[in-house]
């Protein structure tokens, strides 16, 4: 029979929050039981970003189109979700990297970093308050089905435990993201209402750009991100914009 402690600390998996006590042994296993419970994202416990010594956590999938979009944060929203949009509106930054080459990332330190690494991205980082991060691509063979990257606003590097909980988070997040991919009805061709992306409109309007400019889809996506950062608009707001007629496709012809 359960103690009184575990009727406690099973209230509080349920809900997400952290329990009194929890240990990095803990906030493990019961990101590992979401996964193997079918509870997905929303059944992650809090407090892994602290666990791993960092203070902002990203988990990106890896689209059809090869883009990572943004699906987890720990704390939901805040820094984190901003620099992983960022990188988005720049096409430059670590999450990009990881999923492009398919293997990790470190930068202790990102007022020492290369500008040359992240030319876009690195400068607008450093308007921020974070000042070092991981990157870790989440593997099926040597496919990228997600990132997961994290933030921290102090700079320093990882301790080797640290590097081996976000190891194992990681392949955590790799089984419930496949979870998730294999609970979807067969005829669902997007994610599960967990994992709907937050970029649909961008994805939208860059298909509907290539097709009317008869450009690659890489290119439109280009010219979209150009467009917006010299007329200092939100990527989401020109691609509305797009869509919905107000701005003719012709703006984007060069």
């Amino acid at each position: 029979m359960p103690s009184g402690d575990e009727d406690h600390a099973e209230d509080h998996a349920r809900v997400g929050t952290p329990c009194p006590g929890d240990g990095p042994p803990s906030l493990l296993s019961r990101a590992a039981r979401a996964a193997r419970t079918g509870l997905g994202l929303r059944g992650l416990p809090a407090g892994l970003a602290r666990l791993l010594g960092l203070d902002f956590l990203a988990l990106s999938v890896v689209t059809g189109s090869g883009l990572p979009e943004l699906v987890w944060g720990e704390p939901a929203g805040g820094l984190g979700a901003e620099l992983e949009e960022l990188q988005f509106a720049l096409g430059d930054g670590p999450t990009l990297e990881a999923a492009s080459l398919s293997r990790p990332l470190a930068e202790p330190d990102l007022a020492a970093t290369d500008p040359a690494r992240w030319p876009a991205f690195l400068p607008e980082a450093m308007n921020t308050a974070v000042r070092a991060l991981v990157s870790v691509p989440l593997l099926l063979g040597v496919a990228t089905v997600g990132v997961l990257t994290g933030y921290r606003t102090t700079p320093g590097a990882l301790t080797d435990t640290q590097w081996r909980d976000l190891r194992r988070l990681s392949r955590t997040l790799l089984a419930l993201l496949l979870d998730t991919a294999d609970a979807a009805p067969a005829d669902e061709t997007g994610p599960r209402s967990d994992l709907v992306l937050r970029r649909a409109e961008i994805h939208q309007a860059t298909g509907y750009l290539s097709d009317r400019l008869g450009i690659p889809p890489a290119q439109a996506l280009l010219r979209l991100r150009s467009y917006a950062l010299a007329h200092t608009l939100p990527l989401t707001t020109l691609a509305h914009a797009l869509l919905t007629g107000r701005l003719p496709p012709e703006s984007f012809d060069e």
